[in-house]
């Protein structure tokens, strides 16, 4: 759904949207399990910057909730993740801010998104707020053993056959040293 800029001069948008898996770009480490529901309202809000300058952002107030599916950082087994999601945002036009000298941002303006042309993608929202709700890593439960550094066998599920130590040969020269100064 485009939020038109000019749409908002007239009168608030008010969104209900059901987005089905795939249609929003997650990347490859997460993958939607379930319809992603948001709902909200755009509205523009007019903020005078001087005598004869008026910047028009666009403040976005919704929710947004869905099932997403991450990988194990351990032994890459899918782990289920439920997002529930408020969220209230400001967006200003990119490039209004150019050109101000350097300064201290505030936490205000820390807040700030941009948009660029004629108005903002609702879906590259989304897709924002869902990523900053998701963990980085998650591990499938806290004693996951992961994968065999070998043969690649998921610990979790049974043993593998590998030999408990196999020493690397880049440490062989590091190693014969330590054995001369222990002798």
């Amino acid at each position: 759904m485009f939020l038109d800029i000019k749409e908002l001069e007239l009168h608030p948008i008010d969104f209900k949207e059901e987005l089905q898996p795939d249609v929003i770009d997650l990347g490859g480490e997460v993958r939607q399990r379930s319809a992603l529901k948001t709902a909200g309202r755009a509205e523009l809000v007019e903020e005078h910057h001087g005598k004869h300058k008026i910047i028009k952002d666009i403040r976005l107030r919704g929710q947004l909730e869905a099932g997403f599916e991450m990988s194990c950082a351990r032994c890459l087994e899918p782990v289920p993740q439920d997002v529930r999601r408020e969220f209230e945002l400001l967006y200003r036009p990119l490039g209004v801010d150019a050109g101000r000298d350097e300064l201290s941002v505030t936490d205000a303006e820390a807040e700030i998104g941009y948009y660029q042309g004629e108005g903002l993608l609702l879906e590259d929202v989304l897709r924002e707020q869902v990523l900053l709700a998701l963990p980085l890593k998650v591990t499938c439960r806290e004693d996951c053993r992961g994968l065999c550094p070998h043969c690649g066998q998921n610990l979790n599920q049974q043993q593998c056959c590998c030999a408990a130590d196999m020493e690397d040969p880049r440490w062989s020269a590091l190693k014969e040293i330590r054995d001369r100064l222990e002798h």
